[in-house]
């Protein structure tokens, strides 16, 4: 800035709202290791919960170790995965939104398909996707619970996690530098395995941050903050024909802060809700799955026997009806857990759409 005007690194800087001697070129190296120190103590403390949720699913004896957790990049990473790779996709939706991928070998995902399955040489079909994708849910059910107790950040969500086997170059991985942590997990056959978890770059900073107590995410270490998610640091100059710099007059402001958005999510309960609450949290309410529905004749129904066939209102493969106490809350598919059937919720009915039903 010798000469009074921003340049286009200090411009890019300020539009991402960090300092431009922060996160760009080389780094932040302390903060970026801070973080990345505050990601392994916590998921070093949930591999407990982590193996026991692996346990009940496979029904096998299963440990987990680790993680070793480090900064890299796509190029650095596709290095240390096998060719094909189970990727199950678990995006966080809310609290810290952003990337969250776990990625699995084809040998590892088979193994724990098949243990849940109690059947060998599986492949890795639709049915056994599925599965995977229900070990990943228990085990991001469990991080966003421990997570929530330790910030004290109850919007924490994630997506419905999607597992998909594809070539480890087809990987969807987050750009730039992102954490990546690797658990070494033991499945009782006597085969080394191994799994992968990913945090985007914001993710892990706004992650870490609220750990140790912050509450704004930072930027992504190790990326060059860009201004092209605001129409590029060229439009800004193409505003009145002046640059940056000249708007500013050369002179960074002292009291610059980030924008702060409105939280668009539902109010939270007021203490006194949370007390009228908390007295019926113990009362039982029924809780039925429906497949469809049809209708009958009575002569036809008093002709049923053994073997009938029942025509229901649904296509195969729609999603089923989560109803309690007989009203619509949740849509979900069905999934099987040590031969038993359950329901993954996949959407939940909205507030108003109760309303008019109800109506």
């Amino acid at each position: 800035m010798s000469d009074g005007a921003l340049s286009q690194d200090e411009i890019d800087a300020l539009l991402a709202g960090v300092d431009s001697g922060s996160y760009g070129g080389g780094g932040d190296a302390a903060a970026s290791e801070d973080d990345r120190k505050t990601i392994q103590n916590f998921l070093s403390g949930t591999t407990g919960g982590m193996a026991g949720n692996l346990s009940t699913q496979t029904g096998a004896q299963v440990s987990v170790k680790g993680p070793d957790v480090t900064w890299e990049t796509r190029d650095s990473f596709l290095g240390v995965l096998p060719d094909t790779v189970t990727v199950i996709k678990a995006d966080y939706i809310s609290g810290f939104p952003g990337d969250h991928i776990f990625l699995m070998g084809e040998d590892t995902a088979k193994a724990a398909a098949a243990l849940m399955n109690k059947e060998e040489n599986i492949e890795l079909d639709e049915m056994a996707m599925s599965m995977i994708g229900e070990i990943i849910s228990q085990t991001v059910g469990s991080q966003i619970t421990e997570l929530t107790n330790k910030t004290g950040n109850k919007s924490i969500a994630s997506s419905p996690p999607e597992a998909a086997k594809v070539p480890k170059a087809a990987a969807a991985l987050p750009g730039g530098n992102f954490l990546a942590a690797a658990y070494d997990v033991d499945l009782g056959d006597g085969v080394p395995h191994r799994l992968w978890e990913v945090f985007g770059g914001t993710v892990a900073g706004g992650i870490a941050q609220a750990l140790t107590g912050g509450s704004t995410p930072r930027a992504n270490p190790g990326m060059g903050a860009s201004a092209g998610g605001m129409g590029g640091a060229g439009n800004m100059r193409g505003m009145g024909g002046a640059s940056a710099g000249g708007m500013m007059g050369g002179i960074m402001p002292s009291n610059l802060q980030s924008v702060q958005f409105p939280n668009l999510m539902s109010p939270s309960p007021t203490a006194h809700e949370q007390a009228n609450i908390g007295l019926i949290m113990d009362v039982f309410m029924e809780m039925t799955v429906e497949l469809g529905r049809t209708r009958k004749l009575i002569k036809e129904i008093l002709s049923m026997g053994e073997g009938t066939i029942i025509e229901l209102d649904k296509l195969a493969g729609e999603p089923v009806d989560i109803l309690v106490n007989h009203k619509l809350i949740a849509k979900g598919e069905v999934v099987v857990i040590d031969e038993n059937f359950g329901v993954r919720v996949t959407e939940i009915v909205s507030p108003n759409e109760r309303l008019s039903d109800m109506n």
